[in-house]
């Protein structure tokens, strides 16, 4: 009989591999849709990243990683970027970092040549921020200024981050944190570890205080159905170093993962309140979908394989 995690994996990269056009910018089904399509697109490739280096990389990913190889080598694809000027320069250094191998780079390399030095120097940035940058920096063989991980983490948002007390002041609905100081806290154990790869650096104190932060934050996600940190915070924890199935909010989180998956496989949105109405369209009901859905099959599989060693 198969486990929680390989049901959720299974399930989720069904209905990934069955919505692919939503995935491609350029397609008929994605032009009409209102998500945003290069970030769709970049989690995609995200998601081939990481699971190609797994083990036993799953066979069903392999329509999936020739659209990433098709639309990498695009000219098109890093235009879009700019439709969001905001998060542009990141959009485009990801999409450097995960490149598929063998592919013809010329549009990764005119990428690189277009981002300005300054966003890759630590002037102006968060910790978060420039943990991010590094992070993809380096992997994509980029040059940067910002600083050694040693001197970010004692204000990254894992050390840094105080769980506030339920019914504070600073608690919403109960949190322990914000919903953006929340995935905060995820993402930066992911760029840490390398989504699994990875030691995170982190140790005696702060690896405790992180621990601790992370289960809180675990705990309040089961008990309100936020399915896509719920997701996340599992992730983290096996980044941290425990196994978070052995733990009773661990193994709880991933029975509200099972739970809430539909038969197709497809996690309906970020949350319990998030989820798509049952009468949404195609598109709509992949807007809402996608990320979550993406977020547990990524977490069920690198949870469910044997850390690198």
């Amino acid at each position: 009989m198969s486990s929680p995690l390989e049901r959720l994996s299974a399930g989720a990269l069904g209905w990934l591999g069955g919505n692919l056009d939503y995935f491609d910018p350029f397609s008929a089904s994605s032009r009409s849709a209102t998500h945003g399509k290069a970030k769709a697109a970049l989690e995609l490739a995200l998601l081939c990243h990481c699971t190609a280096r797994l083990a036993d990389p799953p066979g069903a990913l392999g329509e999936a990683g020739a659209l990433v190889r098709k639309l990498w080598q695009d000219p098109d694809l890093p235009r879009l970027f700019a439709d969001v000027p905001k998060y542009a320069s990141t959009y485009g250094l990801i999409y450097a970092a995960l490149a598929p191998d063998a592919i013809d780079d010329t549009q990764v390399r005119a990428t690189l040549a277009r981002l300005d030095p300054e966003f890759l120097s630590p002037q102006g940035k968060s910790a978060y921020q420039r943990i991010e940058i590094r992070h993809y920096a380096d992997k994509a063989g980029v040059r940067h200024t910002v600083e050694p991980y040693a001197e970010l983490l004692p204000r990254s948002p894992l050390v840094a981050f105080r769980a506030a007390e339920p019914g504070g002041a600073n608690s919403q609905d109960g949190a322990p944190l914000t919903e953006p100081q929340a995935y905060a806290v995820t993402h930066t154990a992911f760029y840490l570890g390398d989504f699994g790869r990875t030691a995170p650096r982190l140790g005696g104190d702060a690896l405790a205080h992180a621990q601790d932060l992370v289960e809180r934050l675990l705990r309040h996600c089961v008990e309100h159905d936020r399915w896509d940190l719920a997701a996340e915070l599992v992730l983290t924890r096996f980044i941290l170093g425990s196994e978070p199935l052995d733990t009773p909010s661990g193994a709880a989180a991933v029975e509200c993962l099972v739970r809430a998956q539909r038969p197709d496989g497809a996690l309906p949105g970020r949350s319990a309140a998030q989820a798509a109405h049952p009468s949404a369209s195609g598109a709509e009901f992949f807007a809402k979908a996608y990320h979550t859905t993406l977020v547990t099959a990524l977490m069920a599989l690198i949870v469910s394989s044997p850390r690198p060693s």
